[in-house]
């Protein structure tokens, strides 16, 4: 199998639940640092879907059914890997006061009262952001402008996690047999990861002729810093499940981001 193409398999293996060749759930923990390259590229694949859901039952049912629908497909297709590391970061920051406390509430694979409010609390707040981005701000949106809004959404956020491996350090001493992906790798991995970020920015401001959606990228890029750096301020770094906090907030960041920008232009 083409080495790109292993790659691209290993990351839709691991941070999703679409199926991938066999032999790549096989010792592929070596290719799990370089794979980081096509997370976007699952966050394509896991948005289209989500707005093609979305899009479905919005026909069938009406919009504010449709949203809640859209949200339980991207669960299903990561099987709320994000969301259990965002419950998880609730959980510990909310209930731990140093290092070696917080990161052992975050290891504990029971979810605590901070993690069923923050879930509570973030699910809420995406719902209602959806709801009122596709019934007021986009009410007329067609097939490739939804398609797009959620491509854009879900790759932009996994880039933003992307930004926390390279800024910071792992702030766990033991291995783990997920800690190959949280490891910076090669900075190309980077590059690469911002490439598969601005395609599907770039072609739906093109779409749309609005060069001020390029500022979205504005907001999710210092909120992920200041992300990343309070967790360097508690934790020396940051964590599996810091990163799917960083994910899980910054959607949410970029569906409010779309209302503001549309807003006012």
């Amino acid at each position: 199998m083409n080495k790109e193409l292993k790659l691209f398999f290993t990351a839709l293996s691991f941070y999703s639940r679409l199926p991938a060749p066999a032999s790549i759930h096989q010792n592929n923990a070596h290719s799990l640092p370089d794979s980081i390259r096509y997370l976007p590229v699952v966050g394509w694949i896991v948005g289209m879907i989500t707005a093609i859901v979305f899009m479905g039952t919005a026909y069938l049912f009406g919009e504010t059914i449709a949203v809640l629908l859209a949200m339980v497909a991207s669960v299903l297709l990561t099987g709320a890997f994000h969301e259990d590391g965002f419950a998880d970061v609730c959980d510990g920051f909310g209930g731990g006061w140093a290092k070696e406390k917080i990161l052992l509430i975050m290891k504990d694979s029971r979810l605590g009262t901070y993690g069923v409010v923050g879930l509570l609390l973030l699910m809420g707040l995406k719902f209602a952001a959806l709801l009122q981005l596709f019934t007021e701000t986009f009410i007329y949106a067609n097939t490739i402008t939804t398609i797009g809004l959620f491509i854009v959404a879900h790759s932009l956020s996994r880039f933003a996690a992307i930004t926390v491996v390279f800024n910071h350090s792992y702030a766990r001493i033991e291995e783990s047999k997920a800690s190959g992906a949280v490891e910076k790798g090669r900075q190309v991995n980077l590059i690469a990861a911002g490439i598969f970020t601005l395609i599907p920015l770039v072609a739906l401001t093109v779409y749309l002729a609005q060069p001020v959606l390029l500022m979205i990228i504005v907001p999710v890029l210092l909120f992920s810093l200041y992300l990343g750096a309070y967790y360097k301020k508690w934790i020396g770094g940051y964590t599996g499940d810091c990163l799917g906090a960083v994910q899980q907030l910054t959607e949410v960041i970029i569906y409010l981001s779309y209302i503001l920008i549309w807003k006012f232009i």
